[in-house]
């Protein structure tokens, strides 16, 4: 209980500093959002009437009394209004969130799969070229550009062989591409925790015992290496989830899909700051809680971690009681 305890409270202070950094760095930004919107010359308002709006909005007192103003409403449900809609701003990503959630959830099931199945395969190639060149991929895949991989996929598959229809696709069709582009990224990092850790653990004496009794290496990876190579990949799988809102920007931005990524890339061109401020709050909550999860299930997945006094050791005890 006192680490549940402790955990909740790392993250409720991540909260509060990614809060605080985010307020005042978008407070230091050049320009100002009310008056980009209002100073036009079409609208007809008068200097008094501007005013009157930054009154409205709070943006006429210090920046000290708007960080503790827009702190309490953060605590209460409050995230202001947007200075560029006038529509509060929890409305704007709860409509939002949906289309978001859909393309971050579905990519990331198949990052999994991809990192999988590439670990799998680098594991047991039959020729040590293929092995080698499996092995490579993912720092291939690291380094390339998730708008780049959106733009290569729509210039294949949709211009080039026309199998996933631009305009008129159905709902599943407009979640191919964009999932693929999210997932190709996220899952080379996976990839190569992964065979990094299988690699590790099966240099542990327990597997060379496993072998030596005439087990097969699909048997001995599936039955007694993966599950103890879990562990760092499970880590980098929660760091990697927390940052998908941040890949779907770019992703939704390059298929001109309507979710967090184009309401972010609208903020950002208006200045709309309440509307940044809340974006970045949720993607830095999203991070926090997955962590979190992660953090609180590691004790259930490992109970070597259930005692911090007793001494951890790197071999797997009941993989060698049943050798």
């Amino acid at each position: 209980m006192r680490y549940v305890a402790r955990r909740v409270g790392q993250a409720a202070i991540v909260l509060i500093a990614a809060f605080t950094a985010t307020f005042f760095l978008l407070q230091a930004l050049p320009g100002d959002a009310i008056l980009i919107k209002y100073e036009n010359p079409e609208l007809g308002l008068t200097p008094e009437q501007i005013e009157s709006i930054r009154v409205a909005y709070g943006a006429d007192t210090p920046a000290w009394e708007q960080f503790l103003h827009t702190l309490g409403g953060y605590v209460t449900g409050d995230f202001g209004y947007s200075t560029q809609y006038g529509t509060p701003v929890l409305r704007l990503i709860s409509e939002a969130l949906p289309e978001t959630l859909a393309l971050a959830g579905v990519g990331f099931v198949l990052a999994l799969i991809l990192a999988f199945g590439l670990a799998f395969l680098a594991t047991l190639a039959p020729f040590a070229w293929l092995r080698s060149a499996l092995h490579s991929l993912p720092a291939l895949l690291v380094a390339l550009p998730v708008f780049w991989i959106g733009i290569l996929l729509i210039q294949t598959f949709s211009f080039g062989l026309g199998w996933v229809p631009i305009i008129g696709a159905d709902p599943i069709q407009v979640l191919i591409l964009p999932v693929i582009t999210l997932a190709v990224p996220i899952s080379a990092p996976l990839a190569q925790i992964l065979l990094r850790s299988i690699d590790e653990v099966k240099l542990q004496p327990f597997v060379t015992v496993i072998r030596a009794k005439g087990a097969g290496e699909g048997w001995v990876l599936t039955r007694s290496v993966l599950r103890n190579a879990l562990l760092p990949t499970i880590t980098i799988a929660g760091i990697l989830f927390g940052e998908l809102i941040g890949g779907a920007v770019v992703t939704e931005t390059v298929f001109g899909r309507n979710g967090i990524g184009r309401l972010t890339e609208q903020a950002v061109a208006n200045q709309d700051i309440p509307v940044l401020q809340g974006i970045v709050l949720l993607a830095a909550l999203t991070f926090v809680i997955v962590n979190l999860i992660v953090d609180l299930v590691f004790p259930l997945l490992d109970p070597r971690l259930r005692k911090p006094s007793e001494k951890r050791v790197t071999t797997a005890p009941r993989e060698e009681a049943l050798a």
